[in-house]
């Protein structure tokens, strides 16, 4: 029975839009000049840097991903899965890196023609830079919708079901797998990614601004191409994988509550099914008309430029609650105003946090000023106020969070609590609400490495002070809007992941049809068939409560993983940064004449150095990810893996944004001092900042990130195992 309504043909075209405009972008970009000859040599320095890591990080990648496919057709030989999975699995992870190569191959290619464009005016470098983010942020959401659709497509064509509700559940379970090939791959990128750039930037700043007392992107420092090359590979490769997964897995969840909300009508159930992919292509095509409206002129402050950039953001995110409302209207969506709504609120947590990160990092604000202030001192009383910052600042996310769900699920659940399918379609509406015009806030993101890149390569390349001067104001803005990008990829991987856990009941149904299963017997003897089990009924028939010691074993373990995770990552960098602290030195003691700037220091062996220490740092961190939820399923079954996600979510979300804030609040405490306050440059104060802003790099661009991924990443393992842990677990 086909199931594709011809209103659905719109996300495919919406795809190959997107990726049009996105090559259209990159071509337009690459018709520019690089500049002197001196700033192409440093831009190929740091494009070889970043296209050998990668290759190194797809060969480790590549080797997980054979073992974990092998171990999946298993599974679907013993008939624990459908033998869909495996492929699923593998095109999720291949196109989420291919995501991530796109967006920094072209940024790359972007930062010398962004710095050479600033020679002209601001307004060029803007252009040049946006646009070169604006690849990154349609390759995602274009190579997502793409993925999603086909699969939609060919399910449809492939699944044999007499029974057309029941193939739509099987159908948008099958594709939630894929989301799991796209959190490995986020996962790998972002911790790969993070170890990388940190280790460069941590070596660069205490041996080069510290020891030496030369300035940040200084030709002298070896550390400072791989320092470039790591905000490639971590911000803009690891970035985009992560958000990739964000934007397919909120997508993909919704569409598998919209199934579960919508078991008695096949007609209603396929329109709540592809309504949230619907939405993403049009806030696709809205994203694209925002990107066209980001312009400034040359003599704009920064809050011009901010503006600029907000206009576009902004324009975008209102047209998309207008069109969203016609599309549900369309559709007939039962409470279609309720459920748009919960889309609204999604927006409006995003913002929010985005705010509230903003006033909690920017130097503009009081609590990053009373950082820098605390330098008078020393470095201890630096890092105590940043710890002291970035704890305060997870109260007002985790309200509206929490208020954000509540909204969102009484909302769609026409303000009964008890309407329990329509309110988590109404959390999963949020998650895709907060990340619909993705391509465009995506785009303001990727442009900061990009403007970041074009300063280093100004510096390098000894440019005049007006031409340092825009690129130093293209780069604090990038920093505004990395910080407000920062929050919309925690707030949505927090809804995501509740969605998730929500899709993760639908898949044990499955599941449990999958060996045989077709009623659920309770312990006073009561049954009820599998076809009509509540959710409620599945929490029951699983005990799923909280004296239930397994699912309080599962909350203390997945509390337990948000700080492990931490813990190793955070040692990597260490020790990264060690081994690339000793290079620097060693340089400097060796090489005669390279603070004189009368020799070249060895930028190849440091490169060589964060390259080698990510991929072996990355490995135990990024599999324990893995390996937890499947032990958890094994030992303590649906109960415990409940309780693992639940608790993963809990501490994950609050500890990512107490890493993000606290980091960031440092790295901008330090741009304050640089700025002329407080000394300035060179000053002990500036000193102190440098040492605060070196221990805040791991929270704000390794850890915190990572984090994530790992409490989506979770839920996606224990979506793909449910079939197993359904059918076998040892208490």
């Amino acid at each position: 029975m086909n199931m594709i309504p011809g209103l659905f043909w719109v996300v495919p075209a919406a795809s190959v839009l997107a990726l049009t405009f996105a090559w259209l972008f990159f071509r337009q970009m690459m018709r520019q000049s690089e500049g002197t000859e001196t700033m192409v040599r440093i831009a190929e320095h740091v494009r070889r840097g970043a296209m050998a890591y990668l290759r190194q990080q797809y060969k480790v990648v590549t080797i997980v991903f054979a073992v974990l496919c092998a171990l999946f057709a298993l599974m679907a030989y013993f008939g624990f899965q459908n033998g869909f999975v495996w492929f699923a699995f593998l095109t999720g992870g291949f196109f989420s890196g291919l995501a991530g190569f796109f967006g920094m191959k072209t940024a790359t290619y972007a930062s010398a023609r962004t710095a050479n464009a600033a020679r002209q005016s601001l307004n060029s470098g803007l252009q040049v830079a946006f646009r070169s983010g604006a690849v990154m942020g349609l390759v995602v959401v274009g190579l997502a919708l793409l993925d999603i659709s086909l699969w939609f497509i060919a399910l449809n064509l492939l699944i044999d079901d007499p029974d057309p509700m029941h193939k739509m559940m099987i159908i948008t379970t099958t594709m939630l797998t894929f989301g799991m090939g796209a959190s490995t791959q986020a996962l790998f990128a972002r911790v790969g990614g993070g170890i990388y750039t940190k280790a460069a930037d941590v070596g660069a700043d205490l041996v080069g601004k510290v020891e030496a007392g030369i300035p940040e992107d200084d030709p002298r420092n070896p550390a400072t191409i791989a320092d470039n090359v790591g905000d490639n590979v971590g911000d803009v490769a690891g970035m985009g994988a992560d958000l990739y997964e964000s934007y397919a897995g909120s997508i993909l969840a919704t569409a598998a509550l919209g199934a579960a909300a919508f078991m008695n009508d096949a007609v209603l159930q396929l329109k709540a099914v592809i309504a949230p992919m619907l939405i993403g292509a049009v806030g696709t095509v809205l994203s694209i008309l925002g990107i066209y409206l980001v312009r400034t002129r040359e003599d704009a402050t920064q809050k011009q430029l901010l503006g600029a950039l907000g206009r576009g953001v902004n324009i975008s995110s209102l047209l998309i609650v207008v069109f969203s409302f016609i599309i549900l209207r369309a559709l007939a969506i039962p409470n279609a105003t309720g459920v748009l709504i919960a889309m609204v609120v999604g927006l409006l947590v995003g913002i929010a946090i985005g705010k509230t990160t903003e006033y909690f990092t920017s130097h503009s604000y009081r609590p990053t000023q009373r950082i820098a202030n605390a330098t008078s001192t020393g470095p201890a009383t630096v890092i105590i106020a940043g710890l002291g910052t970035g704890m305060l600042s997870t109260a007002f996310p985790v309200l509206f969070v929490v208020v954000g769900i509540i909204l969102a699920y009484l909302s769609a659940a026409g303000w009964d609590f008890a309407n329990m399918n329509m309110g988590l379609y109404g959390i999963g509406m949020a998650a895709v609400g907060m990340l619909s015009t993705l391509g465009i806030t995506l785009a303001t993101d990727a442009y900061g490495p990009i403007a970041d890149n074009a300063g280093g390569n100004a510096e390098m390349s000894g440019l005049g002070k007006e031409v340092r001067s825009r690129t130093d104001a293209l780069d604090a803005l990038g920093n505004t809007t990395a910080a407000t990008g920062k929050g919309f990829a925690i707030g949505s991987a927090a809804l995501t992941a509740l969605a998730l856990l929500a899709s993760y009941i639908e898949e044990l149904k499955i599941g449990l049809y999958r060996i045989g299963q077709q009623t659920l017997e309770f312990a006073d003897g009561d049954t009820v068939s599998l076809a009509e089990a509540s959710l409620t009924d599945f929490m029951n028939y699983y005990g799923v409560h909280l004296m239930n010691p397994k699912v309080l074993a599962g909350v203390f373990i997945g509390s337990m993983m948000a700080f492990v995770f931490c813990g190793l990552t955070m040692q990597a960098v260490g020790r990264a940064a060690a081994s690339m602290v000793d290079e620097v030195r060693r340089q400097f003691r060796e090489i005669k004449g390279i603070l004189e700037g009368k020799a070249e220091p060895d930028y190849a062996r440091c490169v060589a150095i964060s390259t080698k220490g990510a991929q072996k740092e990355m490995m135990l961190p990024s599999l324990l990810a893995i390996i937890a939820p499947i032990l958890m399923g094994v030992v303590f079954g649906v109960a415990g893996v409940i309780g693992l996600l639940v608790g993963g979510l809990g501490a994950g979300f609050v500890l990512a944004v107490f890493m993000a804030n606290s980091g960031g609040a440092w790295d901008n405490a330090k741009k304050y001092i640089e700025e002329g306050n407080l000394g300035g440059k060179g000053s002990d104060a500036h000193k102190a900042a440098v040492i605060g802003d070196t221990v805040g790099d791991p929270f704000k661009d390794t850890s915190g990130p990572s984090l994530n991924i790992l409490i989506k990443l979770m839920s996606m393992v224990s979506i793909v195992m449910a079939g197993l842990t359904a059918a076998f677990s040892l208490l």
